[in-house]
């Protein structure tokens, strides 16, 4: 007969992940149905419809820090946020729809419960459910979900990220090998700098997890190389087209930071707005 114990182990992975992601996602989207809807904050009047707004349509040429410097953070993830209001969808609607968006969180959530907490049993499973649970149950997360900010979605890439990295150097059930799961944590952790910048502080550490990923000391180190090219690249990609504005309009792509120190490449490029 066919060894079928082989198979039954990803299944219940599976099933489990799937049952963790409908509980989170119907505790997610309670929030802002309990509460009839969500509101806007002042955040939300002062720079997030703004934000999203621009996402989309660029008005460097029109406004000048119209909501003042916070006009120049990374847009992309307040476009959600701003479409649902122009298409006029109701507070519930939106409140649902943004809560809907941060279930993307709650895989590598699981997953990093999953390398800490292994085990096909029941009281493993129940541990690594209420792993989830209380990770989304401190009271900054939970203000996220009746409100407009992008925190969460913002640190999502970074929990991936750490979920990979700890996937890679201590996962028993690894589909991908310890090299590529050590470059797609560095090419997600460069997307979460992109995202935000204060997160860069937290993927300084990442090489700690990294420097695990690998059989032998000569194939960690590399893992851990290649891991770090790829933070950069990752950081090139997914910021390239918002820096490059930045670049265009105000001669530093990360503006108005470190504004300074880009005098002298100006000056050799011959940069003028």
């Amino acid at each position: 007969m066919p060894d079928q114990s082989r198979d039954a182990g990803p299944t219940r992975g599976r099933l489990e992940l799937a049952v963790t992601l409908l509980v989170a996602w119907l505790a997610f989207i309670a929030v802002p149905l309990g509460q009839y809807g969500m509101g806007l904050s002042w955040d939300a009047l002062n720079h997030h419809i703004y934000l999203g707004w621009i996402a989309g349509h660029p008005r460097f040429d029109q406004d000048f820090l119209a909501a003042g410097y916070q006009s120049l953070q990374f847009p992309y993830l307040y476009w959600p946020v701003y479409k649902l209001a122009a298409w006029g969808a109701g507070p519930t609607m939106t409140g649902v729809a943004l809560a809907t968006l941060h279930v993307v969180a709650v895989p590598p959530v699981w997953m990093i419960a999953r390398t800490c907490i292994p085990g096909p049993g029941p009281a493993e499973r129940a541990m690594r459910f209420m792993a989830v649970v209380l990770a989304f149950q401190s009271a900054v997360v939970l203000s996220l979900f009746d409100s407009s900010s992008n925190d969460l979605l913002a640190a999502a890439p970074l929990v991936w990220s750490v979920a990979l990295a700890l996937e890679g150097a201590f996962g028993q059930r690894r589909r991908l090998g310890s090299r590529s799961l050590a470059i797609l944590s560095g090419l997600l952790a460069g997307a979460a700098i992109a995202c935000k910048f204060s997160n860069g502080p937290l993927v300084v550490v990442l090489p700690l997890l990294w420097i695990f990923c690998g059989a032998s000391a000569r194939e960690r180190v590399l893992n851990t190389t290649m891991a770090c090219l790829a933070v950069v690249l990752g950081l090139v990609v997914t910021y390239g087209y918002w820096g490059a504005q930045l670049w265009t309009h105000f001669g530093n792509p990360i503006y108005p930071f470190l504004d300074s120190a880009f005098d002298p490449v100006r000056n050799w490029w011959g940069w003028t707005p």
